[in-house]
């Protein structure tokens, strides 16, 4: 193991750096470019850059030591012309209603590329779940789903979990709407537990499906699994599977982190002892007493960086740094445009999040269907149909990307945002 003192983190970032890394910035300026390429009009363009319904909601929670704490919400619905809006709830300390915006918009790009009959959305609380209880965690839950309650529901707003969110949260909110609505109704909500409706390989997808971008461009790149060297950032959920998985081929993961620092070994890390050993957070540098910080693990050499923890992490400060071949993009807006741009006048592949982590809102949509369905689908069912769309979206991304000439982040979103247009002219919201 490295024996690299870890950095803090730095909390006094400039009035500018905050701006550059603005998502809802840097959703509009990747927007605005594509389709500025695909020629269409001013009005497309206002159109699409923010949501169509935001709301902001105030949740009072009655904590274990008897005081009253109020939490503050959020729910974007990005567009709903292809159908209804989809997308995850996260629980975090730093959400800001300008990244719920932009991760609604991602959404949108996410369902647009995987020819997904929904919109984009997205719901935050401000809140730090790693302090809380599980009864005051519950008590959120059910308080978020009374807030939004107008809004959401099966045919309108689909939620689903995410960061700091799980299935557990999402039978909490699934049990507090059938009592707002009196009925049962598992197709409220995705990412449920097996037992109340649950979708087989749902917990996993994302991880699968960034495990089955990954095999394209290892074909892609002459680059084996078998002895590549990846560095996964973030260890939660998405991180610690797609290890597993990467690991079970024969890749070295010579690197992961937490939120608490990371740990590297450019032999490769045993994974399943790692895995073995994470607490339900996904931290488990603390049981190393030499570790790294998250950006000394980023400039590693490794064959594949993987981005799984939270955005902002590779702008054009850091990105002449970084020492890898590939991106490819497990969190959501883990590269700012400028830096995106370094890297690909440096010959880096970068595999956008709205592609590369798509399969979390793809298996989300095949539980929706078997809701509706009342019938239910084996794993193996799961993964082929999963595997089936992963390789026809980096397929049709991919030929955009050399069509236009253009990277491979700008070819997602023009992808992406072309079913929505067209679904909006055809509404007649629009003209093009």
């Amino acid at each position: 193991m490295s024996t690299s003192t870890a950095e803090p983190k730095n909390n006094n970032q400039s009035n500018m750096e905050q701006e550059e890394q603005n998502p809802l910035i840097e959703f509009q300026s990747v927007l605005r470019e594509a389709i500025d390429i695909l020629n269409y009009s001013e009005e497309t363009f206002n159109f699409l850059k923010e949501p169509m319904r935001f709301l902001e909601v105030t949740i009072p929670v009655r904590m274990d030591n008897g005081s009253i704490k109020v939490f503050k919400g959020y729910r974007a619905q990005h567009n709903d012309a292809c159908g209804p809006t989809k997308g995850g709830i996260r629980f975090h300390q730093d959400v800001t209603a300008d990244e719920v915006k932009a991760l609604s918009g991602w959404m949108s790009m996410k369902c647009g590329i995987n020819g997904l009959p929904y919109g984009g959305a997205k719901g935050g609380v401000v809140c730090n779940p790693l302090e809380m209880s599980l009864r005051e965690l519950e008590a959120l839950s059910r308080g978020y789903v009374r807030a939004v309650s107008q809004i959401v529901g099966p045919t309108k707003d689909i939620p689903a979990p995410d960061m700091y969110t799980n299935a557990q949260i999402m039978a909490w909110m699934l049990d507090e709407y059938d009592h707002i609505r009196e009925f049962d109704n598992p197709s409220f909500i995705t990412g449920k537990p097996i037992a109340l409706g649950g979708s087989l390989g749902r917990e996993t997808a994302t991880s699968k499906g960034l495990l089955y971008i990954l095999q394209l461009v290892s074909e892609l790149k002459n680059i084996p699994i078998e002895g590549m060297r990846v560095i996964v950032q973030g260890f939660g959920n998405v991180g610690g599977y797609l290890a597993k998985y990467l690991h079970e081929l024969g890749a070295k993961v010579v690197g992961v982190s937490d939120v608490l620092g990371g740990i590297y070994d450019e032999n490769g890390l045993d994974i399943p002892y790692l895995l073995d050993r994470r607490d339900s957070y996904g931290v488990v540098s603390n049981l190393f007493d030499h570790t790294i910080s998250n950006q000394e693990l980023l400039e590693k050499e490794c064959d594949v960086l993987v981005p799984a923890a939270t955005g902002g992490q590779i702008t054009k400060k850091n990105v002449g740094r970084l020492n890898c071949k590939i991106i490819v993009e497990a969190a959501n807006g883990p590269t700012t445009k400028e830096g995106a741009q370094i890297l690909k006048d440096r010959g880096i592949l970068v595999v956008p999040d709205i592609l590369a982590n798509s399969g979390g809102v793809v298996v989300s949509y095949f539980e929706w269907c078997q809701n509706n369905q009342g019938y239910y689908w084996t794993v193996e069912e799961v993964d082929r149909k999963l595997k089936q769309k992963m390789n026809e979206s980096f397929n049709k991304v991919y030929k955009t990307m050399k069509c236009y000439g253009v990277d491979m982040k700008v070819a997602a979103y023009i992808e992406g945002v072309r079913s929505i247009i067209e679904a909006s002219r055809l509404r007649g919201w629009i003209t093009v």
